[in-house]
């Protein structure tokens, strides 16, 4: 997490202060109550779901980050709960939260593929799932994202990991991403929300 830490430990927020733009026009798919947000960083959008009534775990693997966030949520009169865990090992609780959020929460396909399946498990009966990342086709833009492309899953990899929800929306799509210094211009996307079978 050396890397995190050391970008989380620049001036200013490293992706902005605002939320995601798939996060902000779609929150209100999400159930009131408990959300879980991974790979959370420095607290844009689990200070955005807190100042909407949620009560929201953010966890991340950077110390540094989620100071950022803690502090970035005290200025904003939000409160969040913050945990630091290495996605590796981390274990989520299942049939517990009405929603997990992941927003470009690129994790090696192995560790990717564990995470959603134990989201989808943590879930309620009717909780949602809502999540973007950079589709394989970023390679290509020079905006953002990883340049590992078992970093960067396909719609139909997405689909098959997060096996036992009903999808609400399920695309891969090309969007302006204008998000801090790291995550600017024309890029290519999966974005997903999905609903937990009752």
């Amino acid at each position: 997490m050396n890397f995190w830490n050391e970008r989380y430990g620049n001036p200013g927020q490293s992706y902005g202060t605002a939320p995601n733009d798939f996060l902000r026009l779609n929150f209100g798919s999400l159930p009131k109550g408990r959300v879980l947000s991974l790979c959370e960083g420095e607290g844009r959008n689990a200070v955005f779901l807190g100042r909407q009534g949620y009560d929201v775990l953010a966890v991340d693997g950077s110390t540094v980050g989620l100071q950022n966030a803690e502090k970035f949520a005290i200025q904003q009169g939000v409160k969040i709960k913050t945990e630091v865990a290495d996605m590796a090992d981390y274990q989520i609780q299942p049939g517990y939260w009405d929603a997990v959020v992941l927003i470009f929460a690129h994790l090696p396909g192995p560790i990717r593929n564990r995470i959603h399946q134990q989201a989808v498990l943590g879930l309620r009966g009717g909780g949602v799932l809502l999540l973007e990342s950079f589709a394989p086709g970023q390679l290509a833009h020079n905006t953002g994202g990883p340049k590992n492309l078992d970093l960067l899953p396909s719609l139909a990899q997405l689909q098959a990991e997060l096996q036992g929800l009903e999808f609400i929306v399920a695309q891969e799509i090309q969007r302006d991403v204008h998000e801090g210094m790291y995550h600017t211009g024309h890029a290519e996307v999966v974005q997903i929300i999905g609903r937990r079978k009752l």
